[in-house]
């Protein structure tokens, strides 16, 4: 088949859905499939080989200032490859420009409006592109906050479209009024140019018709996998303290402040003392109050001492910071519909200790690696983790559990061959490559 897969980029934060995108093409490619993989907005960083093209449609200098001016919907080709080139939009992704709510509502519904939006000459820039390019067999979305492409790919293509579903509800709810009902309200009327919608766990399978009120009919389950390979289970940990480790954005909605909470109220248990709390992912310059806030709260525990945050880290860093840990809590405060970092710490033979919310309950049951607590707990969440430090035992089998339950469910081969039979089921595509 011959596959045209559209990805978001986010400028220079390693991002679960870029990495899910690539690794996804790079397994489809691997099978003899011909993907094209495009970034909008930004180029992708990813931990593993980029297979995405260097060319970025919707680039994101010019979606603002089309959106902030008239003048820039009409300027000529040759000005937008300036702000469009690689460099331009790399230095305007270190520089974290931040866009308030308001403006970012407005951007989200002119980009749905498509051909009627402030963004129009980019699709035509797209459509110019693909004229040059020998027909694909199926298009695919990374989220439908780009549905607004649909109708004008499926018209000048005649080919059929896919949306995968990976983290939506958690944009749209952060949009102010009107503009969060507005873009679901045009999601939903859009929504008739999508052949199928491919959330991303069973979670997600359940939730989104009912959220984005589109056809359950529509729906594909497009389980979310990793590369297992070079995540090889820890055999046993060094002689040390007791390892609480957290691996994801450090932001309110990824709940590094109540994992903070929940280890206070760990260490005031007896037997606590040989603890520590390890953290690791990328910080929004914005959300540096946010870290330093947590920081406090330890201090004024008498705690602060055992806490160290290592930063954004690359893959074998990455696989290096899960072998230190004893257990794994990332006690998200919204009902987060992936979960890659549990998949990768189990992978990697380390527990969890996750709240009921999103996808959590089912990756835990699914691969018997870890336990789940009430969520919005902490004294719940302390004493899942304190039940690993008290029976090793336990700690061990869960480990054991999650190692073999993530290769036998959320393997990257998994992952493609769910998704190779959506894109075959809607474009007709059968038999070999």
């Amino acid at each position: 088949m011959r596959i045209l897969s559209f990805t978001g980029g986010a400028g220079s934060m390693y991002c679960g859905s870029c990495l899910r995108d690539n690794a996804l093409a790079t397994e489809l490619l691997h099978r003899g499939h011909d993907v094209v993989l495009t970034p909008v907005y930004t180029p992708t960083k990813t931990d593993e080989e980029n297979v995405s093209g260097q060319h970025v449609f919707f680039g994101g200098i010019s979606v603002f200032l089309e959106q902030h001016s008239a003048l820039f919907r009409h300027t000529p080709r040759f000005l937008d490859r300036i702000w469009d080139s690689s460099w331009a939009l790399k230095l305007a992704t270190r520089r974290q420009i931040k866009v308030d709510a308001k403006s970012l509502g407005e951007m989200t519904v002119s980009m749905l409006r498509g051909e009627r939006g402030f963004q129009a000459k980019e699709i035509e820039k797209l459509l110019e592109w693909l004229r040059t390019e020998e027909r694909f067999d199926v298009i695919n979305l990374p989220y439908s906050l780009l549905l607004g492409l649909a109708e004008p790919l499926k018209r000048e293509l005649k080919t059929p479209v896919c949306c995968t579903l990976q983290g939506d509800d958690l944009f749209l709810d952060q949009l102010g009024e009107p503009h969060r009902q507005q873009a679901m309200s045009m999601i939903k009327s859009l929504s008739v140019h999508v052949d199928a919608f491919l959330p991303v766990s069973e979670y997600y399978l359940e939730y989104m018709p009912r959220y984005l009120d589109v056809p359950e009919s529509k729906m594909r389950l497009a389980r979310l996998g990793i590369r297992t390979e070079d995540f090889q289970q820890r055999t046993r940990k060094k002689p040390g303290p007791f390892t609480v480790g957290y691996f994801a954005r450090i932001a309110p909605e990824k709940g590094f402040h109540a994992l903070v909470q929940a280890y206070c109220r760990l260490r005031k248990r007896p037997d606590t003392d040989d603890t520590r709390l390890l953290a690791a992912g990328y910080l929004p310059p914005e959300h540096q109050g946010y870290l330093d806030a947590a920081r406090r709260v330890l201090k004024e525990a008498g705690l602060d001492r055992e806490f160290e945050y290592r930063g954004e880290v690359d893959r074998t860093a990455k696989i290096a910071f899960l072998h230190e840990l004893d257990v794994l809590s990332v006690p998200a405060v919204y009902k987060e519909p992936k979960g890659m970092f549990l998949m990768e710490a189990m992978a990697a033979g380390i527990p969890v200790v996750q709240p009921r919310i999103g996808a959590f309950p089912e990756i835990v049951e699914n691969t018997g690696g870890g336990l789940i607590v009430d969520a919005g707990d902490a004294d719940a969440l302390a004493d899942g983790i304190l039940a690993l430090k008290q029976d090793p035992a336990l700690a061990e089998s869960l480990g054991a559990a999650g190692a073999c339950g993530v290769r036998e469910h959320y393997t990257l081969e998994r992952m493609a061959d769910q998704v190779e039979a959506v894109y075959r089921e809607v474009s007709g595509v059968r038999g070999t490559p």
